[in-house]
């Protein structure tokens, strides 16, 4: 476990990763049996390319702005805004500003 993350502390997600030039920055915040918390950062023109995934998984934006396609359906995000991504249902993320994202995914 990253000591960056540390339990029972007050954490700015935002400020706890930086951005690369011209690339897609992740960090793990909790994994275990019940599912995952990913912060990600993203460069103005990277992204994830479409796939799907066997759970749900929420997307909360947390700086920046998104274009977040699911089912063929483009949403543009900006902070603040989540989405929840269905399981099994094809979904792209792309970075039209740069933007810095927490993953959280449940299994079962």
């Amino acid at each position: 476990m990253n000591e960056l993350f540390e339990k029972g502390a007050i954490l700015n997600m935002a400020e706890m990763i930086d951005y690369s030039a011209g690339g897609v920055v992740s960090k793990q915040v909790l994994k275990n049996d019940a599912g995952n918390i990913t912060l990600f950062s993203f460069d103005k023109g990277q992204g994830l390319s479409e796939h799907t995934a066997p759970f749900d998984a929420v997307v909360e934006i947390l700086d920046g702005e998104a274009e977040i396609v699911i089912g063929g359906n483009p949403l543009l995000l900006t902070a603040g805004q989540t989405v929840i991504m269905p399981a099994h249902i094809s979904h792209a993320l792309f970075a039209k500003q740069p933007f810095k994202m927490l993953l959280t995914m449940i299994r079962g």
